[in-house]
């Protein structure tokens, strides 16, 4: 009876360190956060980019050369004249207008953790519907501070982030030029 008393014990003791050895090393009062290599945060991408761009270029370029001369040679006088006139006008004009919105949700892995101030992250999210496969590449840099108390980090607080965003179907091949187009584009 004993003996038996004596292996519930260690085992409820075993099982019980088990169950607490991820947290052994926090505070009982802390949220747990992501800190480690191997650890995994939720990225909350949320990217807005709008650039404008116009330019307006007029260049008007003139030149008028010209040559006279007069003479005399005994009672025989002469007088030769040239000119040569060139211009040259040029205008032109563009504008570039680009806006780009994204909104996701993906999940990284700390990568490197040496650093507090800087751990690394890396996370691939792909789905696949209907014969469209989009996939989301996310690498980048952040700050403990910057992890949420849930566990979330918006993209825009991640330092020397890289952002892909592939697809890949029957939408993205219906919006690629025809092959003519490409020779054309090849050509000039």
């Amino acid at each position: 009876m004993t003996l038996r008393f004596i292996v519930a014990l260690i085992v409820s003791t075993l099982a019980a360190h088990a169950q607490f050895a991820e947290s052994a090393t926090r505070s009982l009062y802390s949220d747990v956060k992501a800190f480690r290599k191997g650890d995994v945060v939720t990225i909350l991408i949320v990217e807005d980019a709008q650039a404008d761009n116009q330019a307006t270029t007029q260049n008007n370029t003139s030149t008028d050369l010209s040559v006279q001369a007069n003479g005399s040679l005994g009672n025989t006088q002469g007088s030769a004249s040239a000119g040569i006139g060139t211009q040259n006008n040029f205008s032109g004009r563009g504008t570039t207008n680009r806006s780009e919105r994204i909104r996701a949700k993906l999940t990284a892995r700390i990568t490197d953790a040496s650093n507090l101030n800087a751990l690394k992250i890396e996370g691939t999210r792909t789905v696949s519907i209907n014969g469209e496969t989009q996939t989301i590449t996310l690498r980048g840099s952040v700050r403990f501070v910057d992890i949420n108390p849930d566990n979330t980090v918006y993209s825009y607080q991640i330092a020397d982030l890289v952002l892909i965003y592939n697809g890949d179907g029957v939408i993205s091949k219906a919006q690629e030029p025809g092959l003519f187009t490409k020779f054309l584009r090849f050509l000039f």
